[in-house]
């Protein structure tokens, strides 16, 4: 599903955050992105949702050149990706399921076919109360499980998270990898940026991808457990 190939990245004249980057993802992989502040982890998921563009080298993602991709198709391969941004980006003038529901919304689906499910994983999430509340009185934590909601609601085949627990209790956390993996297990591929080893430990089936000075390894997870 991802190909990346001797990918560069700078912002204007500095130095590059990331350098001669080289992977290869199927589809169905579950990863975890790890390494230091700064190292370039939130970077490569911009990358990923065509929110930048390298600098040099080539990407591949649903067998589409990125690099050459015309903006006029970008839309359409965002459909196909679901991101938890660190900063939310709930929209302050919809409800909590307003938010949740965008994407179906946008796809052009009725709330009637929708309400149901998403009330279901409204609940899962511990928002079933909030339904009806604006981002305004929402605490941290609630805002980002809306954003996890809204990520994965219409089941995308990509799913990338940056720092999805951060703001959440352990307890919560576990349950919330929990339905990543069980989304992982319909299909989607999912990538969490994130410091949590305990979060890495408990899930010995993903891979883990690891950014340090601009560059990339993987190793399974066991294997940093």
């Amino acid at each position: 599903m991802i190909r990346f190939e001797n990918v560069g990245l700078r912002y204007g004249a500095g130095p590059e955050i990331l350098r001669d980057v080289s992977f290869t993802l199927e589809k169905g992989a579950l990863v975890f992105l790890t390494g230091p502040s700064g190292a370039g982890k939130t970077s490569l998921l911009r990358l990923l949702h065509l929110g930048r563009r390298p600098t040099r080298g080539l990407i591949h993602m649903f067998g589409r050149d990125m690099a050459t991709l015309p903006r006029k198709e970008f839309p359409a391969i965002r459909r196909r990706i679901g991101v938890v941004f660190q900063d939310f980006r709930l929209l302050d003038h919809l409800t909590t399921f307003e938010n949740v529901s965008l994407p179906l919304h946008v796809d052009g689906k009725k709330p009637a076919s929708y309400r149901d499910n998403v009330m279901e994983l409204l609940n899962w999430v511990g928002l079933g109360e909030q339904a009806n509340a604006y981002p305004e009185v929402l605490s941290g934590g609630e805002k980002q499980r809306a954003a996890i909601a809204r990520a994965i609601v219409g089941q995308p085949e990509l799913l990338l998270a940056d720092e999805p627990t951060g703001n959440v209790d352990p307890q919560l956390a576990k349950r919330l990898l929990r339905l990543f993996v069980e989304l992982n297990r319909l299909g989607t591929t999912i990538i969490i940026a994130t410091h949590d080893a305990q979060l890495i430990a408990a899930t010995p089936e993903a891979r883990v991808m690891t950014i340090k000075e601009g560059r990339v390894g993987i190793t399974p997870a066991r294997a940093v457990s």
